[in-house]
């Protein structure tokens, strides 16, 4: 499991690292945290903390800006980085990451988008057509994994390598009580995306504004256990 420390501030987020303890290895910091004062000595400290630490900062620029980019990342020694752009960008990104210390994953379709949203935006297909053209791509440019919904999880499984990383955002225990508030659109539980054939979740709101956070990791942790111990689908 990644922890999503979309919160306000680095304070906040070392906050609820602290809190969470031991229960919880792995770091999502993001776009939110990248806006705001000591974004790079968070890194630091978690990496320092023996976190692992995923950089979802959605990389899209020309190439070389891209490229400048990932090479400031490696030097925080980050163990994920996403990219949420074209080919040229993709290869850029993917020639220049710290070797198997950085996976570089390409962000396929975002989980608050459906098929209405798509549209808007160009996307004459299927969610699912365009999550796999997508990750075909990203591999072909030399992308370790993707992000994706865990609903195009199964059929990623089905055509795309079995090398390819999955990490899947938009994840929402049975019990979740933050739906009513909730942007995420395409959503799974974790047990339902383990399952699945996810390799990574990434949960944010229902650990984070639960009453006891380490209380809610804690449940989704047995989730992912029990799920891997039954086989995917």
């Amino acid at each position: 499991m990644i922890v999503a420390l979309d919160v306000p501030d680095t304070d906040s987020a070392t906050t609820l690292v602290k809190t969470l303890g031991e229960s919880v290895t792995f770091y999502k910091v993001g776009l939110e945290l990248a806006m705001t004062p000591g974004y790079f000595e968070l890194i630091d400290w978690l990496k320092a903390a023996g976190k692992r630490v995923f950089a979802d900062v959605k990389l899209f620029d020309v190439p070389a800006t891209v490229s400048a980019a990932v090479r400031r990342l490696n030097t925080h020694g980050v163990d994920f980085v996403t990219i949420h752009g074209n080919q040229s960008m993709m290869e850029a990104a993917a020639k220049v990451k710290n070797g198997p210390t950085t996976r570089l994953l390409a962000v396929t379709a975002l989980t608050s988008l459906d098929r209405g949203d798509l549209r808007d935006l160009g996307f004459d297909c299927d969610v699912e057509d365009l999550v796999l053209s997508r990750a075909r791509r990203a591999l072909v440019a030399g992308c370790d994994g993707v992000v994706s919904s865990g609903m195009e999880l199964r059929r990623l499984r089905l055509e795309a390598p079995e090398a390819l990383t999955t990490v899947v955002p938009g994840i929402r225990p049975v019990d979740n009580d933050t739906a009513a508030s909730d942007d995420q659109k395409r959503v799974m539980t974790p047990f339902e995306a383990i399952r699945s054939g996810a390799d990574h979740i990434v949960v944010g709101r229902p650990i984070y504004n639960a009453r006891d956070p380490a209380a809610a990791a804690d449940a989704i942790q047995s989730d992912i256990q029990s799920a891997q111990r039954e086989p995917r689908h």
